[in-house]
């Protein structure tokens, strides 16, 4: 780990660089989430300047740029690693990204294309390398670092609650380039707040390359020597639940394309005389998030202080549980429009109640478990490694979602949810193998006290 955060603690037991990264994030996922969430409905609009493509050429190019977004940050993560340092990389990712939605803002066939193209290269940058910051800020086994991502992951879904509603709106009410382009002003606004705060709150995390510590030069654990055999099983544990996660994901992502494109035709989204418009359906998961994480984040922190605390791979199996059971409830709905023509549309937001649920048990968790488990000198590297199972998920959730296509939506949300559910149970069963693999790292101990900050197993008062 990189030194001592000089930052201090903040006011609710967490360093005050958690909320940098917090608000960074926010406006980073607002300019993604708000692109996402137009991204099918453009494609198969016919009009407006839409593509009018079908929808299975919309959920092909879907999931492969979402795949693709998802792929770039093992060479992100290894860049910053070896040369960078996180925060250039995310400085360079944000920018790229930036550029990327004001070119989507221009109305032509060839700037859409170039557009995607940065967005992809860009969050390559950034996504893996400020994730692998937040852990920075917390020395290991400390008992705080799960409700840290938990609470990063609120400014997460609160940057995708104003995607959908600023770039939604702006995209199905006045022009999708409009739209496309308030995602660019958001990634500025992130830019410019941690440019300016960066020094003050992060202290020296994420400011140079990681270097093997003395330690690990003594126990041979240094790069040149290779890895030890503990250090094998646990990158061998983070690729081994990487798969589990290829499933939530794949069903998970159907939320901006299949699910998308099944609420915009086949759902009553009339409410109180007002048709909602299609993306803010998406601002459901969002909604939950917000107000479930707190919740999550203090039972996580509540088990932990009296050792009762499950398991990452426990916890992750149950995420996968509580996606398959939301499914159920798009089963419901398709039943409901196969024969009414229209499908009420609480179907839909509780199938995002659950899924949101099952977010919050595996993808903070699974944040928060590479920044642990993974040696440190190629932890950002190996978040790179773990976004690439949402790559693979990606792409097979456009693949599996063009399928509606010939089987209709009820087949498709069936198989996911049994798909999703089954591995869900897999996970469960293969918890305690994988426990042990990881070699106490996961293992947590009481957070230092609120005048203090640890990092690197070392602790100062708070600046």
């Amino acid at each position: 780990m990189q030194g001592t955060v000089a930052a201090g603690a903040a006011r609710q037991g967490h360093p005050r660089g958690l909320y940098l990264l917090f608000f960074t994030e926010m406006w980073e996922r607002m300019s993604y989430y708000g692109m996402r969430g137009l991204l099918v409905l453009f494609l198969t609009s016919k009009v407006n300047g839409g593509f009018g493509w079908t929808t299975g050429e919309a959920l092909s190019l879907y999931g492969t740029y979402t795949g693709l977004v998802y792929l770039t940050p093992i060479l992100g993560g290894f860049i910053a690693d070896k040369f960078i340092g996180q925060r250039k990389a995310v400085v360079l990712g944000g920018t790229l990204m930036m550029i990327g939605h004001l070119v989507l803002a221009l109305p032509n066939v060839t700037m859409f294309y170039a557009g995607l193209g940065f967005l992809i290269i860009g969050n390559g940058f950034f996504k893996p390398n400020i994730s692998t910051m937040v852990g920075g800020l917390y020395a290991p086994g400390d008992g705080r670092r799960d409700s840290a991502f938990t609470i990063f992951y609120m400014g997460i879904n609160l940057g995708a609650m104003l995607g959908n509603f600023i770039c939604g709106t702006l995209g199905e009410k006045y022009g999708w380039h409009w739209g496309f382009g308030s995602a660019g002003v958001g990634m500025f606004l992130g830019l410019v707040v941690f440019m300016l705060m960066q020094k003050k709150l992060l202290g020296p995390v994420g400011l140079a390359p990681v270097k093997p510590t003395v330690e690990e030069r003594a126990q041979g654990t240094a790069e040149k020597k290779g890895f030890s055999k503990d250090e094998v099983d646990r990158i061998v544990v983070i690729f081994i639940i990487a798969a589990f996660v290829v499933a939530f994901w794949t069903g998970f992502e159907q939320a901006g394309g299949l699910m998308n494109l099944y609420t915009n035709e086949k759902v009553d989204r009339t409410m109180f005389g007002w048709e909602v418009p299609t993306t803010w359906f998406q601002n459901f998961n969002s909604f939950f998030i917000v107000a479930l994480a707190p919740v999550f984040a203090g039972l996580w922190s509540w088990l932990s202080m009296r050792g009762k605390a499950p398991s990452i791979p426990v916890k992750m199996g149950l995420g996968l549980v509580f996606l398959s059971t939301g499914f159920v409830f798009m089963l419901g709905a398709s039943s409901q429009s196969e024969t009414m023509g229209k499908a009420a549309a609480h179907w839909v937001i509780l199938a995002y109640l659950f899924h949101t649920m099952g977010e919050l048990c595996l993808s903070p968790v699974g944040l928060s478990m590479v920044s642990k488990v993974a040696p440190a000198r190629i932890v950002s590297a190996m978040m790179g490694v773990w976004f690439l199972a949402n790559a693979a998920a990606n792409k097979l959730s456009g693949v599996i979602g063009a399928y509606s296509e010939k089987l209709g939506e009820f087949d498709v949300f069936l198989y996911i949810s049994l798909g999703t559910g089954v591995s869900g149970l897999i996970l469960l069963g293969v918890a305690p193998i994988l426990k042990r693999m990881m070699h106490g790292t996961d293992e947590e101990k009481p957070p230092a006290s609120q005048g203090e900050s640890t990092q690197g197993g070392s602790s100062v008062a708070a600046a």
